[in-house]
């Protein structure tokens, strides 16, 4: 029996569990999914919760479980370095958890602190406290990203602009327009079709890292991306770029390409590539520092949420990083966790521990 997902809206939605929607999970090392579900590796025989900082693995070596036992019936091993069997049995996440399903399931109502607290029995300073704790983000800031969540997927899936509006929650449509400027980087009509009207020019190439994609607009770069494979990276953004005019074109991407290859073999990097990527107000903050820190260092995620006079924004710091979608030109890889470890990297620890340590043996 399947579900036609393009009709439901976010309240049925909810209900409707796909492998589709986990792996996206996976992908955004999602916290608030922790305990909701595990995934296992069968190339490496380990099962991991969703925000576990591994590298994350290729899809077709994915398999999904509601619970821990069921892969360890089947034969996978906890890993030792997300624990997920604790992740099942923490109140607080299970709490956060549930705070998140409950404003998924009302996105069409207005879902205020005072109301979240009275349905948890909670105090609003505990409850907003303790799931910023967890997840870096206000409940007002969760419920805001997933209504623009379910309103991307509605235009990716062909609704119109209005019907996709409403069935995200948005009251109206100014209050939408307001948004979408920075969280869509275009018009919602354009995004409903993918940007078939901003041809999308891509180029890939080998490193000594992987395999590199370039894409771009006509006004500049628009995505970086690292991988084993160049299919696993024409997924990836055919995923981020839907219905795009997906291009290559090697020869108009060159200069930017073997800048970029260049860098990775040792070199400086060459002035700012022009860029065309959107980023909410705290994510354009979080981006230009990085580009301050100079080659060869690295920051923790605290020095950075200090150097931006919100020392408490660490979890929201590490998302900017994780979102990033220019990699190498925005330098994440630079940022680490305090007590010295790597701690997460959207392409793999080893690829954040090579440039690393590329960058501090050029620089010396």
């Amino acid at each position: 029996m399947t579900t036609d997902m393009a009709v439901l809206k976010p309240k049925q939605l909810e209900l409707v569990e796909t492998a589709d929607a986990w792996w996206q999970a996976v992908e955004r090392r999602d916290a608030s999914r922790d305990g909701a579900f595990v995934y296992a590796v069968t190339s490496t025989g380990i099962f991991c919760r969703p925000s576990c900082a591994s590298r994350r693995p290729r899809r077709e070596n994915v398999r999904f479980f509601k619970q821990p036992q069921e892969a360890e019936r089947a034969g996978f091993r906890a890993c030792l370095r997300c624990r997920p069997k604790d992740a099942a049995g923490d109140p607080r996440l299970m709490q956060v958890r549930a705070i998140c399903r409950y404003i998924e399931a009302h996105l069409e109502e207005p879902v205020t602190l005072a109301r979240l607290a009275r349905e948890f029995r909670l105090s609003p300073f505990h409850l907003q406290r303790t799931f910023k704790s967890v997840l870096g983000i206000t409940p007002r800031q969760y419920a805001d990203a997933m209504r623009m969540e379910w309103f991307k997927r509605g235009l990716q899936q062909g609704r119109a602009v209005t019907t996709a509006l409403y069935d995200a929650g948005y009251s109206s449509s100014s209050r939408l327009y307001e948004r979408t400027a920075s969280q869509l980087g275009m018009t919602p009509d354009k995004y409903r079709r993918g940007a078939i009207a901003v041809p999308i020019r891509y180029s890939t190439t080998a490193t000594p890292l992987g395999r590199l994609l370039i894409a771009a607009t006509d006004k500049g770069i628009c995505h970086i991306r690292l991988g084993d494979s160049v299919e696993e990276l024409e997924q990836g953004l055919k995923r981020e770029y839907p219905f795009a005019q997906r291009k290559r074109d090697e020869e108009k991407l060159r200069p930017w390409m073997e800048a970029l290859v260049r860098y990775l073999e040792g070199e400086r990097m060459e002035p700012r590539l022009p860029l065309d990527i959107q980023a909410t107000a705290f994510q354009r903050r979080v981006w230009e520092h990085l580009q301050t820190i100079p080659r060869g260092h690295t920051e923790s995620y605290q020095d950075v949420a200090r150097a931006l006079g919100e020392p408490k924004a660490m979890r929201a710091v590490g998302h900017a990083c994780a979102t990033n979608p220019v990699a190498l030109v925005i330098p994440c890889h630079r940022v680490v966790r305090t007590d010295g470890g790597l701690g997460g990297y959207r392409w793999g620890l080893e690829r954040k521990q090579a440039l690393l340590e590329m960058e501090k043996a050029s620089s010396d």
